[in-house]
């Protein structure tokens, strides 16, 4: 009986294993030189694998949200979890989901590789700055600081814009 529960136990920490390395493998497919040319280019995509809100526990995301970067526009579909310093808006679907037209994007080398990219919109009542880190190969860190919220931390990945 021991032997039959060993057995099934390893099986199911293989077939967990295996899952979990395909997964992170096919998440990430660029090089450097791609990722640089998606940095600079503002057109590119920032998956969301998990969120960290401040003072809160870490979750891991279920759904499809990202932050869609379109060269001349932002588009936002991030979930929150934290705390809001002033009730929402009758109607707000919750969230951090906005467009902007009026942002001024800086993208900034790292001395050890990668990027440091902040974005300022102009034009979003709530979202006051975004800091992405890029790494060289596309896995990235999202922070945005808020006006009626508290800080925020996603984690992810960027892909090119289909």
């Amino acid at each position: 009986m021991k032997a039959v529960t060993n057995f099934i136990t390893r099986s199911i920490l293989i077939l967990l294993t295996t899952i979990w390395f395909t997964t992170v493998i096919s998440a990430q497919e660029l090089d450097k030189e791609k990722v640089k040319a998606l940095v600079e280019s503002k057109n590119f995509v920032f998956k969301v694998q998990s969120v960290q809100p401040l003072g809160g526990p870490g979750r891991q995301t279920t759904g499809e949200y990202d932050l869609k970067f379109l060269g001349d526009s932002i588009v936002s579909y991030l979930p929150y979890f934290g705390r809001a310093y002033s009730a929402p808006d009758p109607g707000d679907p919750g969230g951090i989901n906005f467009t902007s037209t009026a942002f001024e994007y800086k993208a900034k080398p790292k001395k050890k590789g990668g990027w440091n990219i902040e974005v300022s919109p102009s034009d979003t009542k709530d979202v006051r700055q975004l800091n992405l880190t890029v790494s060289d190969s596309g896995y990235s860190q999202l922070q945005v600081t808020s006006n009626n919220r508290q800080s925020i931390s996603y984690y992810g990945y960027i892909v090119e814009r289909k």
